[in-house]
């Protein structure tokens, strides 16, 4: 008996998801039998780039399906704001310091099916989640990367 991998993710990536998933059993796939049939019309399959392309279409969207079935049938929602500000935990944002350069950031911990460097949101999976998790404001943090070492000091913790 396999067990079911969890995903973390909050109550609004599981809406989005769900809409995603009405979304493409709905009308995606609707669209995809049309241009299916449509290509079919244009003669041999065995040649037909046409029915090629939709039916590779067709396999994305049941993929993709698959995927987010999967992802809603594992998910175990984090309530973001209602954490403990004590440590650094999942759903929290944390104040950072680069103790070389001096520069703050704040980084929101989140499940890695919202992870998104770019808008600060780090997985808790990811190295530098790892590294921050459990730690309290004022604790140091050292991480090993291919540049180098990169020193981090927890300003503040925020719910």
């Amino acid at each position: 008996m396999t067990l079911q991998k969890q995903y973390k993710i909050t109550q609004e990536r599981y809406s989005e998801l769900e809409k995603e998933l009405h979304f493409l059993k709905t009308q995606r796939e609707a669209e995809v039998a049309d241009q299916i049939k449509e290509a079919r019309k244009f003669g041999d399959l065995s040649e037909n780039s046409e029915y090629d392309e939709a039916k590779n279409e067709q396999g994305k969207v049941f993929s993709r399906v698959a995927e987010i079935e999967n992802i809603l049938a594992g998910a175990v929602i984090i309530q973001v704001g209602q954490v403990s500000t004590e440590t650094v935990c999942l759903g929290c944002r944390v104040v950072v310091e680069d103790l070389d350069s001096g520069e703050r950031e704040t980084y929101t911990i989140v499940g890695s099916q919202e992870a998104n460097p770019m808008e600060y949101r780090v997985s808790d999976e990811s190295p530098f989640g790892l590294a921050l998790t459990g730690k309290a404001a004022g604790a140091e943090l050292t991480l090993d990367v291919p540049a180098g070492k990169l020193r981090y000091r927890i300003i503040e913790i925020l719910a």
